[in-house]
């Protein structure tokens, strides 16, 4: 019995795929259950997500990007209207954590469709056995 040939995907783009959270070998299935955590494989084509750590990088990026433009535009804010300090509290800075919160999820699925494109996998280090021999720190 001859096996059968493994389907040949095609490479779909990593921003489109990204932000729209969905996996990133077939662009069907979603990537993400609830509001950040990742699936286990994609209900569609069955990749197995196993290989997906963003770790701290969509908060990173989340931050940086919204934190920039955020204030930027809050000092804008500052130096034409001067509003009361109480404006900043209550608009403000709700303004810049909610847009935060709102980029948080493009930004997950964007690494983890990067890192399935570029086949990121965890370091292995290798010792071929040379340090530390014959020392007498045993």
């Amino acid at each position: 019995m001859i096996p059968p040939e493994p389907t040949a995907w095609p490479r779909l783009s990593t921003l489109s795929t990204g932000l729209r959270c969905r996996c990133p070998r077939c662009g069907e299935g979603p990537l993400l259950k609830g509001y950040l955590t990742i699936r286990e494989a994609c209900p569609a084509c069955g990749l197995d997500y196993s290989f997906a750590d963003p770790a701290d990088g969509p908060a990173f990026f989340a931050m940086s990007a919204i934190g920039v433009l955020g204030m930027m535009a809050f000092m804008a804010f500052e130096f034409t209207v001067r509003p009361p300090i109480w404006v900043h509290f209550a608009f403000t800075f709700p303004l810049i954590a909610g847009a935060c919160l709102l980029v948080l999820r493009p930004f997950k699925g964007w690494l983890v469709s990067e890192q399935f494109v570029h086949k990121a996998a965890p370091p292995e280090w290798e010792s071929i056995g040379g340090h530390g021999d014959g020392s007498k720190w045993k």
